[in-house]
């Protein structure tokens, strides 16, 4: 191919490019039901359920720093962001397969810490830990895991869905993550400006942003009291890459628009604190910050009054008609677009 005909892959984005090479692919067997395109793949092999399939990589000095990014919470992230996948399309995660690229820098106790993470998190959230492979690697450590889950059919929630009138809901708060990142940053930018042995990070009071960023949990509990209320999603995705890209995602594939109120986005009292103290704007941080791994789902209207009630979820907007776009209405009652600014680790 000449080089004038060739396309930088930062032109297209993660999404584009994914868009790119797999447009026309054909589903040849009758038992996968959704491909890609959504959090999981759906493969039904029972006349109950089907089985939800994710997979995710990490890179070093991509994706993590092991400056300040202990091993033991990166094994634990790298499996809960898989899980919440799963549990963002309405199931439970059940198995993962973890296989990992390492460096000649790594000692069998780096990587036994690493896996002790890993092992917590499937602890916790009652996930079986079932194979993987390992590799050398040149360029850092590399993990790439593999979540099988399930879900009840019929319930299994995409993002397709969200129809107009209906009510668009996150849980906990967002920005917190990516505010624990910019603190982190800026103390490691810091400590190579110190003498040895003479410096300790400013960490005190920012417990909270610090373990969103370092180890995230997956929202299980929501899912369980969205079942327990009887409440069945119309659409549903994890922010992992912004508020703002989750959204259009969910508006593309719906063919919806959709309005959101700035004045309702939860953020958490820390995050505005380190948002003034480095002088960035808050509503943009929360909207496009990323890895916040919490539930941004759609309701039909008429389930307002339950969703009202549940107290880790906030109503923060509506789906509307798609002539309509993707908008936000600011504090003093201004419509502007939203943009899709979230992580793109192409351009990172």
């Amino acid at each position: 191919m000449g080089k004038n005909q060739e396309t930088e892959i930062a032109t297209l984005g993660e999404f584009g490019l994914i868009d790119r090479l797999t447009k026309g692919a054909e589903i040849k067997n009758s038992t996968t039901i959704k491909g890609v395109g959504d959090d999981c793949a759906v493969i039904s092999h029972t006349t109950d359920t089907e089985t939800l399939i994710t997979t995710d990589l990490l890179l070093e000095g991509i994706h993590f720093d092991l400056t300040y990014c202990p091993l033991k919470h990166l094994g634990y992230k790298a499996a809960v962001v898989n899980f919440s996948d799963v549990y963002a399309m309405n199931g439970t995660p059940r198995q993962i397969t973890v296989s990992l690229g390492i460096s000649k820098r790594f000692t069998v106790e780096h990587i036994e810490e690493l896996y002790s993470g890993i092992r917590l998190a499937c602890d916790v959230y009652g996930v079986d830990l079932v194979g993987g492979d390992t590799s050398a690697s040149v360029t850092g450590l590399l993990i790439s895991i593999t979540c099988i889950g399930e879900g009840e059919k019929g319930k299994i929630v995409y993002r397709n869905g969200a129809k107009d009138t209906d009510l668009i809901c996150v849980s906990g708060d967002l920005g917190a993550a990516y505010m624990g990142l910019q603190l982190l940053e800026r103390e490691k930018a810091i400590s190579k400006n110190s003498p040895d042995g003479d410096f300790s990070p400013a960490f005190e009071g920012h417990e909270y942003i610090l373990e969103r960023q370092l180890k995230p949990e997956a929202r299980k509990d929501v899912i369980e009291e969205l079942a327990k209320l009887g409440i069945m999603p119309t659409s549903m995705i994890d922010v992992s890459d912004g508020l703002s890209s989750e959204l259009m995602h969910i508006c593309k594939q719906s063919n919806a628009g959709c309005l959101v109120y700035e004045e309702r986005i939860p953020i958490d009292y820390q995050t505005a604190c380190m948002a003034e103290e480095f002088n960035l704007n808050l509503v943009t941080a929360a909207l496009n910050g990323g890895e916040d791994y919490e539930l941004l789902f759609t309701v039909n209207l008429a389930d307002y009054e339950k969703v009202a009630s549940m107290h880790t979820v906030r109503i923060i907007g509506r789906i509307t008609k798609p002539e309509y776009g993707c908008m936000m209405q600011t504090r003093d009652g201004n419509e502007i677009p939203l943009r899709a600014q979230g992580w793109n680790a192409f351009n990172a």
